[in-house]
């Protein structure tokens, strides 16, 4: 075994959902926690990390082309982990024989892994696990964000989706060590709770609790912070909707809710197997605006999935002028491995995919302008959460980018973790810019 030295140095990259930015927090906690040390710069590393994404096509791509790049160099000195690494492992080690695979559930494996490639030898750690990502070490992204995985896999089986085939049916983490962790993540600074999974909604339907149960106890803790609530399917939404808008009403969580819709035809939805309708999609997206008028709603949309018809297209197109959503995450339809989808007939060309992809796009930007221009000049708290070059960025109530320009010019500290008066000046479709409000300069 090789013993961590304080000088033995290792960089870790993460990339996709935020479950696997957890992840990422989670690996760097426990390799600093063994004694190595965590270097920023890859050229510095001695071993180095990668937590992969594998949920479209186009990112699969993305991050084989990263492991190439990394392993150029030494690919017995990268550990390979996330998604990607249980998704396709083959498709990993094609690049290289000697690359150590780790699953997102087999976090604790990091060490070894590490050992493994110090000493020239490789490890897999692959197989099922119930792991409870919970109070374990992290070295956090971003000191105001605590991200925090509530439960692993999913009770949907999408055609489409790799995820089921990943990480499982749904494992619900227990309740009281999730409200615990929020407490900590507080305690240390954080004043965005992120509570993410594969599907929020299904939170606790294998367990005696819901997912508007571990909202209320959070939001009962002490402390300056506001809960961000992730993706969650319409289908489990639905069930459980009463109760989860007397929680999105509270002063504690922000007016955001992620509802990936996908398609706008029914045919397609059943051929997805998503499990409703889309008149059950706007019954909901309804319901929420009803309660709260000024909620960001987000959604997802697939374009291209196999069979579509114009029509059927043209469908997801109303669809969008109707709900009207502030945030769309477009994807073109890609085969993954090992999904049904990919075995159907009438795969759609990518021509014509990249068309409907491209009149989608245009589509929510023209909404997303409207509904952005609606907020100049409303004026209200901001707390600033990120810095961009000459910028600083702060989310509102509804969980709005609001971005402030040279805030050094303005007079305005841009320390992230305050917060501060603002008015909204403009707007672009994913953006609002924001100044401080009449006296709210600050030294």
């Amino acid at each position: 075994m090789i013993t961590a030295e304080a000088h033995t140095k290792i960089y870790v990259e993460g990339h996709g959902c935020s479950a696997s930015f957890a992840d990422t927090e989670i690996i760097g906690g426990l390799v600093q926690r063994d004694g190595y040390q965590i270097v920023n710069d890859e050229n510095e590393a001695d071993v180095a990390v990668l937590v992969t994404c594998s949920v479209k096509t186009v990112t699969e791509q993305r991050m084989l082309s990263r492991i190439r790049e990394l392993s150029s160099k030494n690919a017995r000195k990268v550990v390979v982990a996330g998604c990607l690494s249980k998704a396709n492992p083959d498709k990993v080690l094609k690049i290289s024989p000697d690359l150590s695979l780790i699953g997102p559930d087999n976090l604790p494996s990091i060490i070894p892994a590490i050992e493994g490639a110090l000493s020239g030898k490789q490890v897999i750690s692959l197989e099922p696990s119930k792991l409870v990502k919970l109070n374990l070490p992290r070295t956090r992204l971003n000191s105001v964000i605590g991200i925090i995985e509530i439960s692993s896999g999913c009770l949907s089986s999408c055609t489409f989706c790799q995820v089921k085939l990943v990480k499982g049916t749904v494992f619900s983490y227990p309740e009281q060590q999730i409200v615990d962790e929020a407490r900590s993540l507080i305690a240390q600074g954080a004043k965005e709770i992120w509570l993410t999974s594969t599907d929020n909604a299904a939170y606790g339907r294998d367990s005696k609790t819901t997912l508007p149960s571990l909202i209320r106890k959070i939001t009962t803790l002490a402390g300056d912070f506001k809960i961000r609530l992730g993706m969650m399917n319409p289908l489990l939404t639905e069930r459980d909707l009463d109760e989860f808008l007397e929680c999105l009403s509270h002063k504690k969580v922000f007016k955001f809710v992620h509802l990936p819709v996908q398609s706008g035809s029914d045919r397609i939805l059943k051929m997805m197997q998503r499990g409703y309708s889309v008149a059950d999609f706007e019954t909901i997206v309804s319901r929420i605006r009803e309660k709260i008028p000024s909620v960001t709603i987000s959604t997802d949309i697939i374009v291209g999935f196999p069979t579509e018809s114009d029509a059927e297209f043209e469908e997801s197109l109303d669809l969008l002028r109707r709900t009207r959503p502030d945030v769309l995450n477009l994807s073109r339809f890609g085969a993954r491995d090992g999904t049904k989808a990919a075995d159907m007939d009438g795969q759609i060309s990518s021509e014509e995919a990249k068309s409907r992809s491209t009149r989608t796009t245009l589509l929510s930007k023209d909404i997303q302008n409207e509904l952005n221009a609606r907020w100049i000049g409303w004026k209200g708290k901001i707390l600033l959460d990120e810095v961009v070059k000459d910028a600083v960025v702060g989310r509102n109530y509804a969980y709005k980018p609001c971005l402030i320009q040279n805030p050094k010019k303005l007079g305005v500290s841009a320390n992230i973790g305050s917060e501060l008066d603002v008015e909204i000046v403009s707007a672009t479709s994913s953006t609002l810019r924001a100044i401080p409000a009449s006296g709210q300069r600050l030294p």
